[in-house]
């Protein structure tokens, strides 16, 4: 399955939102409000689904995502 589409499958899920309500390129905390909280959950929530270690500071700075799929994907060596 394709990185930012598992990506916001997790994020619907976690955030429990519609999947049109997550822009690709607008931020978490922009588009739909996540706070630092659910910020540190979809963190762990990726983690545990892409088999990576993510840096919650790395993902808050960047959280649109577009910006997430490049992390994971460089964590992924793709």
């Amino acid at each position: 399955m394709e990185i930012q589409s598992k990506i916001k499958e997790v994020l619907v899920d976690l955030l429990k939102v519609k999947p049109e309500e997550l822009k690709d390129e607008v931020s978490l905390q922009d588009s739909i409000g996540v706070d630092s909280t659910e910020m540190v959950e979809s963190v762990i929530a990726l983690e545990k689904t892409f088999g990576v270690k993510l840096s919650p500071k790395e993902i808050t700075k960047s959280s649109s995502i577009n910006d997430i799929e490049k992390i994971i994907q460089s964590k992924l060596g793709k």
